[in-house]
């Protein structure tokens, strides 16, 4: 009798009432890596490449979730997200000095995510996910309203952008609290980069498309 007791309280789950409430709260935290998708145009310099070597940077914010069904979640998420790149301009321009060849860029957001979670059945603690959404980025590095350019060694982007975001995590139901990690791929669907002053800039002119994407690994606390 009292290996069978033993063996029913190791099978309760933990927290089996935490997805009944309609509305739950928490924050996250996580890392992130973003670099930039370039895609080029006809120019006065044509074999320029531009190279982006990104450095980890950091994510936090708190969560609002909205239970539509029991399998389906709508979820704000307001964070911020701080990380830094290295920009390298390659091409024949006779301008870039090996100094103005590159462009060091610290950037910190304001992200704004809307973002559509569908979970499957809860399986005793655990419980995969995927993920989709889209999001306002408010760019507070952004350089938009600087009158100076490259000329000056000011690179320039935009200070409001959209975003789409796909992932795939696992809630895991403790004792006290659910933790969920999740892994996020971040795709910018605008173009982010503020054109040089001068149409033949060999900074800016060979580039038509410039827009983030990035991986984010969250570990949310609800």
């Amino acid at each position: 009798m009292h290996t069978a007791s033993s063996q029913i309280r190791r099978n309760v789950d933990n927290l089996p009432t935490f997805d009944d409430p309609k509305i739950h709260y928490g924050f996250y935290l996580g890392i992130n890596q973003n670099d930039f998708k370039v895609n080029y145009r006809p120019s006065n310099f044509p074999n320029t490449v531009v190279e982006i070597k990104p450095t980890s940077g950091f994510n936090v914010g708190l969560i609002a979730d909205l239970r539509i069904h029991k399998n389906i979640n709508l979820r704000f998420e307001p964070g911020l997200i701080s990380n830094s790149k290295s920009i390298y301009f390659n091409n024949n321009s006779s301008l870039l000095t090996e100094r103005d060849s590159v462009r060091e860029i610290g950037s910190t957001y304001l992200h704004l995510p809307l973002v559509l979670k569908l979970s499957t059945d809860r399986w005793n603690n655990v419980r995969p996910f995927v993920l989709a959404g889209v999001s306002y980025d408010h760019n507070f590095s952004s350089n938009q309203e600087n009158s100076d350019d490259n000329y000056s060694g000011e690179f320039r982007m935009k200070t409001k952008n959209f975003m789409y975001e796909v992932g795939f995590g696992i809630d895991i139901y403790l004792s006290f609290f659910k933790f969920s990690p999740s892994i996020r791929g971040l795709f910018a669907m605008n173009r982010e980069l503020i054109d040089d002053n001068n149409n033949d800039s060999p900074w800016t002119s060979p580039i038509n498309s410039f827009s983030t994407r990035g991986i984010f690994i969250n570990f949310a606390f609800e």
